[in-house]
């Protein structure tokens, strides 16, 4: 529901609160339309109770705004991803199906933020915004890094066959992940087994 009632001001030292209220406002706009295109300076301003150029201190522009979004989004599947690996049992094996079906479950659980969080329409190329490569780069690093250290783990509790590429094998299990996860969202009854994701996990991950 739009904000129609008249924003009071902050204190002066709580413009961290006004960013915040200008994330959860553009989060609002996403899960109610599930497009960022509903996500504009205007339609935010609308939705926090303030005059568009009020987000110019905050947000030079409409991808910085997704760009912050994106990354509270991928800071909470780190935090999900790491929950699941600590609540496992600590051998790899059981820490590795956890991190994964985690990582499934997040994207069923959250399909828009989940499709918004990697891809879409928010990142046109860097030169038309305040957007930079290494702020994309650091995007799902820590949740990679998880990944890829339970994969390890695997790798050297003999579990799974060791390799010269442990960062190859983490992005494709990675990619074999998100590929999952898409065909889930976009398909209304996906084919195969029931255990299709147990067995992409097993394959990727080279499980003996």
């Amino acid at each position: 529901m739009t904000n129609t009632e008249p924003r009071r001001r902050n204190r002066r030292g709580e413009g961290g609160k006004l960013r915040e209220e200008i994330i959860e406002a553009a989060l609002a706009l996403l899960d109610e339309g599930g497009d960022e295109r509903a996500v504009t300076l205007r339609s935010v301003a609308r939705k926090v109770g303030i005059a568009a150029p009020s987000i110019y201190p905050h947000f030079a522009d409409q991808p910085s705004i997704m760009l912050a979004v994106v990354q509270g989004e991928m800071a909470k599947l780190a935090t999900v991803l790491h929950e699941a690996a600590q609540n496992a049992e600590q051998d790899g094996r059981s820490q590795l199906f956890a991190v994964c079906n985690a990582y499934l479950d997040f994207a069923r659980e959250h399909p828009q933020r989940y499709r918004i969080m990697f891809g879409g329409l928010w990142t046109p190329s860097v030169e038309d915004t305040s957007i930079t490569d290494a702020d994309l780069e650091s995007l799902g690093v820590d949740a990679f890094t998880l990944l890829a250290g339970v994969l390890g783990k695997c790798v050297e509790e003999g579990i799974a066959h060791r390799s010269d590429d442990l960062y190859g094998d983490s992005v494709a299990l990675w990619l074999g992940l998100h590929g999952l996860a898409h065909q889930r969202a976009v398909v209304r009854k996906m084919p195969g087994p029931d255990d299709v994701g147990d067995r992409l996990i097993t394959a990727l991950a080279h499980l003996k």
